[in-house]
């Protein structure tokens, strides 16, 4: 059955109090039970069941932020920005004229494929996107993947 929230007349003609009674009934929060959500657990519980059921207690599962693998990522074009530096700074090695390049120990694992790649880079990763692995091999470099054991 319906509630009806409002009154069948709205105005009673020739009436001080419309039906409402005598003081300031009809007027503050305590005609419906309160102000905002309160009553959810006590008076207003039944309305909880019926139109909230999962408003309360726990829901799903979050996995320990310690397990969820995150993915650092870095393009070739800043890559190929960086290597000249990062070679002076001994953290990455050149031989001839390639660069070697360990994602793994510049603190990312994922090679992505935006920019331009203009030296020769010999990239070691856990991943990388088809794209930069060919700009890489277009520049006349090479993309060697890592497999990482889970122990």
């Amino acid at each position: 059955m319906v509630v009806r929230r409002e009154k069948k007349s709205k105005y009673y003609r020739g009436s001080r109090t419309c039906g409402w009674g005598r003081v300031a009934q009809h007027r503050r929060s305590g005609r419906k039970g309160g102000r905002g959500r309160v009553g959810y657990h006590k008076h207003k519980w039944s309305w909880t069941v019926k139109y909230a059921p999962d408003w309360y207690g726990k829901h799903g599962f979050v996995r320990p932020p310690q397990i969820v693998f995150k993915w650092r990522v870095i393009n070739v074009g800043e890559l190929d920005e960086k290597v000249e530096e990062l070679a002076r700074q001994g953290l990455v090695e050149k031989v001839g004229d390639e660069y070697h390049v360990d994602l793994l120990k510049l603190g990312y694992n994922r090679l992505a494929g935006s920019g331009r790649v203009t030296k020769k880079l010999v990239v070691k990763a856990i991943a990388a996107t088809r794209s930069a692995m060919e700009k890489v091999k277009e520049a006349g470099g090479r993309v060697e993947l890592l497999t990482v054991r889970s122990e």
